[in-house]
C-alpha cells in the first residue's frame, strides 16, 4: 500500500542517511484493506506472540536546537541487524508521538535495560509525561543522545534507513559508538507475557 519512508524522503529531496529524517504524517493506517484481512483476532495475535521473551530497551534522542527536551520511549522490538556495516533496528508504531522527535534529531541511543530497571521502563512507556524527570543520564559520545545511568549496555546511532511495516516503522540505525556498564549487575530486564523478569541460567 505505502511506499517505504526512505523512498518517500528521496522523492521530496530529503536526506535518508545522515541528518534529520522527516517523519511521515500520522494517518489512520491499514496494512491491508478490510476485504483482504485474514480472520485473525488481534487479542489472540498478542497472546500468542507474548510467548516470545525479549529484552527491553529505551530509545532516546537529544534535546532539539529549538529547546525541546530530550525524547525517549520504551521499546521491546529491538534487534541487531548487521556486522558490516554495523547496523541495528527497532520498530515503532506509526502513531507514536515520540518518533517524529527522534526522526527530526536524526540520531538516537539504545539503552539496554537491566533487571532492576522495570520501573524506569514503565515511566518511559507513559505518553505525555516528563520522562526524564529525576532520571540520571549523560550524553552519548557521538550523538549526544541521553545515555541512561545503570543501563548494562548502550548503542549510539545515526538513522540509516526507515521502512514501513504495516502499522509500524522499521528504523535502521548505523552504530557510531557503543559500550557496557563499567561495573554493577549486568543482568538484563526481560519481558514475557506482559510481565518483567530476569535471566537465570
Amino acid at each position: 500500500m505505502a511506499a517505504t519512508v526512505v523512498r518517500y524522503l528521496r522523492e521530496v529531496g530529503a536526506p535518508t542517511s545522515a541528518g534529520p529524517v522527516e517523519a511521515l504524517p500520522r494517518p489512520e493506517l491499514r496494512a491491508v484493506g478490510e476485504d483482504e484481512r485474514a480472520p485473525l483476532d488481534p487479542g489472540e495475535f498478542r497472546r500468542v506472540l507474548g510467548h516470545f521473551a525479549s529484552g527491553v530497551t529505551i530509545i532516546t534522542a537529544p534535546p532539539s536546537e529549538s529547546g525541546a527536551p530530550p525524547a525517549g520511549f520504551a521499546c521491546q522490538s529491538f534487534s541487531s541487524l548487521s556486522l558490516d556495516p554495523p547496523l541495528i533496528a527497532f520498530m515503532v508504531a506509526r502513531t507514536s508521538t515520540t518518533w517524529p522527535r527522534i526522526a527530526a534529531a536524526g540520531v538516537f541511543c539504545v539503552n539496554v535495560l537491566g533487571a532492576d530497571q522495570g520501573p524506569l521502563c514503565r515511566s518511559f512507556a507513559v505518553s505525555g509525561a516528563d520522562k526524564f524527570a529525576g532520571v540520571d543520564h549523560d550524553a552519548a559520545p557521538v550523538t549526544g543522545s541521553p545515555r541512561l545511568a545503570g543501563a548494562p549496555a548502550w548503542i549510539d546511532c545515526t538513522i540509516h534507513a526507515v521502512h514501513t511495516g504495516g502499522d509500524h516503522l522499521i528504523v535502521v540505525g548505523r552504530v557510531e559508538a557503543l559500550g557496557t556498564a563499567a561495573d554493577g549487575d549486568r543482568s538484563p530486564l526481560l519481558f514475557h507475557q506482559g510481565t518483567f523478569g530476569r535471566f537465570q541460567a
